[in-house]
């Protein structure tokens, strides 16, 4: 009976002291200052006022405006840790008359981001942009999850790339390169690891694919160029895949496992660091893409081994000078998405996109959102270099449809 009483005088002293601390201040709300900062082409020549900035946490997305001196001031914002970006767009007569070039192009885009930042209201944020002109062929969809098929089986052979002419004229896609980013876990140099070895100046991919070139492969302002492992109708074998029988290009298993359509024609794999495997290897979880252009050989890129390392798998160095468009697709885990795992610098995509899944095989396609639709009916696609805001998941959308 005394033990008892004892229990409940430490219990009653432990509450009462509980009741002492004072955790306000995890959760009481601050007032947040982001300084936005121009490119270097940029200063002097546009104001700093007007643009807006976005936090954003767990799906709720917190938007100011910037102030003369570029400042944006976020009111009652609970502390934590955010996304962060902004982006805008500037004409083609505005960038050329800014830069002097002469270079013909559908305008530019301004953009910036700090992923995974905390907030806590001590300190103003700096939030530096990027000038990028805008593309006229970028990434529109990336189907990596896969499914389960009728009998409940892993089924990934409708995985697929899909490409999008964003511009007024048509396209020659020939000689066009699709590079898919290494996808270790973990991964084999993270963007600190790129910094100190090669000065931001690559990233790393494990297979690259060229459209070929034996003849012109035009595409209309507002068409597609699907890029398939298997160009046959997928929807026979599982309700969450889409008929490809009418891909443009197909990566041809030479082993013959995967099955594959001789009325399509082959994309040509001209770098790869599995020897077995001639089809595009798309992760489950999140698979990175590049498309770029380059008269240089890619099939002898510099090599690489895993950051520290002198022996084991080696690694395609490709010149981010190259690259046209980009979109970082990780994986998505249990505690959610590591931006640690970003494969590519904010110059090339400020941002990332994630499945649901964390081990795919849900149908997910991730897709750039529309923005507007011209009189002619094209729909112009989302393009602010950062696929936190341009990209969205969907396990209904087929290829070719927006």
């Amino acid at each position: 009976m005394k033990a008892i009483k004892y229990l409940f005088s430490i219990l009653a002293i432990a509450l009462v002291c509980s009741a002492c601390v004072d955790y306000s201040d995890a959760s009481e709300a601050v007032t947040a200052k982001v300084q936005l900062q121009l490119p270097d082409v940029l200063k002097g020549h546009m104001s700093l006022e007007g643009h807006t900035v976005s936090l954003q946490l767990n799906g709720v997305t917190y938007s100011a405006q910037t102030d003369a001196a570029g400042v944006a001031t976020f009111s009652n914002i609970v502390p934590d840790v955010y996304n962060i970006s902004t982006s805008w767009d500037i004409t083609s007569s505005e960038y050329n008359r800014i830069t002097g070039s002469s270079q013909v192009n559908d305008g530019a885009t301004v953009s910036g981001s700090l992923n995974a930042q905390l907030i806590n209201g001590s300190q103003p944020l700096l939030l530096t942009t990027t000038l990028s002109v805008k593309r006229d062929i970028v990434i529109s969809k990336i189907y990596a999850a896969g499914s389960k098929d009728k009998n409940n089986k892993r089924y990934v052979a409708g995985q697929y790339i899909e490409l999008y002419n964003q511009s007024n004229d048509s396209v020659d896609v020939a000689g066009l390169y699709i590079g898919l980013l290494e996808t270790d876990v973990p991964q084999a140099y993270t963007l600190d690891n790129l910094k100190t070895n090669y000065a931001d100046s690559v990233v790393l991919v494990k297979q690259v694919f060229r459209i070929p070139t034996d003849k012109h492969y035009m595409v209309a302002p507002g068409g597609t160029v699907l890029l398939v492992n298997s160009a046959v109708d997928h929807s026979l074998n599982s309700p969450m895949e889409h008929s490809l029988l009418k891909a443009d290009f197909e990566a041809k298993d030479v082993k013959g496992k995967m099955l594959n359509n001789p009325e399509v024609p082959a994309l040509q794999n001209v770098f790869n660091i599995y020897s077995g495997i001639s089809y595009m290897n798309i992760l489950t979880t999140g698979q990175g893409v590049v498309i770029f252009r380059t008269s240089a050989d890619i099939s002898q890129l510099k090599l690489t081994y895993k950051f520290g390392k002198t022996s084991g798998t080696q690694y395609g160095l490709l010149p981010k000078r190259y690259i046209i468009d980009g979109v970082d697709f990780i994986r998505h885990k249990a505690t959610g998405t590591d931006v640690g795992e970003k494969r590519l610098y904010g110059d090339i995509d400020a941002g990332y996109i994630s499945i649901n899944a964390t081990a795919g095989l849900s149908g997910e396609v991730v897709y750039r959102k529309v923005t507007s639709t011209t009189a002619a009916g094209q729909s112009i696609l989302m393009d602010t270099n950062n696929s936190s805001n341009d990209f969205q998941v969907s396990t209904t959308i087929a290829p070719r449809t927006f």
